[in-house]
């Protein structure tokens, strides 16, 4: 798992922006007004996500327009998927822990 991504997503302003983008692209204007940010404020916000490979920005005539780029989430979801099967299989055994002392389910 890429730490950039982590370091990226860290920041609550920048986790904001991520949320608003799954929508679809937005200009710099856009965000900062959405968010009442400034615009050099996330423009740095945006920087910092594109250098850690989160959005993609295209130029159109004046205006940058941000894109989520979906291969970095999908990473960042494959790793937690391990962890989430950790989780799963421990509330199972939870699970039937308690039903063996509500007496629903015989020890094994």
């Amino acid at each position: 798992m890429n730490v950039q991504t982590f370091s990226a997503l860290a920041e609550s302003n920048r986790l904001d922006i991520v949320d608003l983008l799954l929508d679809g692209p937005l200009s710099v204007g856009e965000i900062a007004q959405k968010l009442e940010l400034n615009q050099p404020q996330t423009s740095k916000h945006l920087r910092v996500l594109s250098n850690a490979g989160l959005v993609e920005v295209h130029q159109v005539a004046n205006r940058r327009i941000y894109n989520l780029r979906p291969e970095p989430l999908q990473e960042l979801d494959k790793w937690l998927d391990s962890y989430r099967r950790i989780w799963e299989a421990r509330m199972d055994r939870l699970d039937d822990y308690l039903n063996v002392l509500q007496g629903k389910k015989p020890l094994n």
